[in-house]
């Protein structure tokens, strides 16, 4: 990666405060013994199911289960996600291409390890697992590295803003236990900045991409991997584990039904209502 005075200038300010928020995380949270388990642990709204009749079918007790094992899903698919945006970032710190980022990706790969600890602690602590990883791995690129880096790194960018729509959401809501919201507003605060270096990163790597002779075939096929991806990631949430451990019936159907829900496709849009503009506005043709 050649030199970029813009991008040099953001790392320079995202290393100066990564480096100003530094903190321990093993110490830093006071992790309570128990949760209560008849209050809410996610926030009602950004539940798999709100908005739908099956919602409107449960008591407030059961939506404070479901709640609970919504919770865990969502801090085992952060676990799995950081654990493979980790791999990936450590191949390319201080190689060929990426000696510009190197520096700040040091920070990056430290409040992730912490962001996983962090995630993991919470999973097995309160929820006595870390539901496994069910995702689809995405396909290669090919033989074409730039495209292939180009694809890793936005994949990572647009989990970060995923789940991103969520944390903000989960710090602010006075609704939860405080140890959550903190969990939350401490991987957020980090987040912030990660988006931001991701933001500017994916923009100068495709229009190095399109430079490079990018025809309109590689322009659409790279917009229906990232769709495919972002289609995914919203399936994510769609637990039937947790289904079953909240004690709903037929959680593979279930999780069917609510994918094809129109209240929840729309809930899907707004989710990735950022996530789609950025793609658009830099020319990558995603669909969802």
């Amino acid at each position: 990666m050649t030199d970029d005075r813009d991008l040099r200038e953001l790392l320079d300010r995202l290393s100066a405060k990564a480096g100003g928020d530094r903190y321990d995380p093993y110490p830093a949270f006071a992790w309570p013994p128990a949760l209560p388990g008849d209050e809410y642990w996610f926030s009602p709204e950004l539940l798999s199911v709100h908005g739908t009749e099956y919602a409107d079918e449960l008591s407030d007790e059961r939506l404070c289960v479901l709640s609970r094992w919504e919770s865990v899903n969502f801090y085992s698919l952060h676990v799995h996600g950081i654990r493979e945006l980790l791999i990936e970032v450590m191949r390319r710190v201080h190689t060929p291409g990426f000696e510009l980022p190197s520096a700040f990706l040091h920070h990056f790969v430290g409040e992730e390890n912490r962001h996983m600890w962090s995630f993991a602690t919470f999973c097995l602590r309160y929820g006595g697992r870390i539901y496994p990883d069910t995702k689809p791995r995405p396909p290669s690129a090919g033989q074409d590295p730039a495209l292939e880096n180009f694809l890793v790194l936005a994949r990572i960018l647009l989990f970060e803003q995923i789940v991103g729509h969520y944390t903000v959401r989960l710090a602010a809501d006075t609704r939860l236990h405080p140890a959550i919201r903190q969990l939350n507003r401490i991987h957020h605060q980090d987040e912030s900045r990660h988006i931001a270096f991701g933001v500017r990163l994916l923009r100068l790597l495709w229009e190095r991409l399109a430079e490079s002779g990018l025809d309109e075939e590689g322009r659409r096929a790279t917009g229906r991997q990232l769709t495919e991806y972002l289609r995914a990631t919203m399936a994510s949430f769609y637990s039937p584990a947790a289904y079953r451990d909240a004690g709903l019936a037929d959680g593979s159907g279930l999780r069917k039904r609510l994918l094809d829900h129109p209240a929840r496709q729309a809930a899907h849009a707004q989710v990735l209502h950022r996530t789609t503009g950025f793609l658009h506005r830099i020319g990558v043709p995603v669909t969802v």
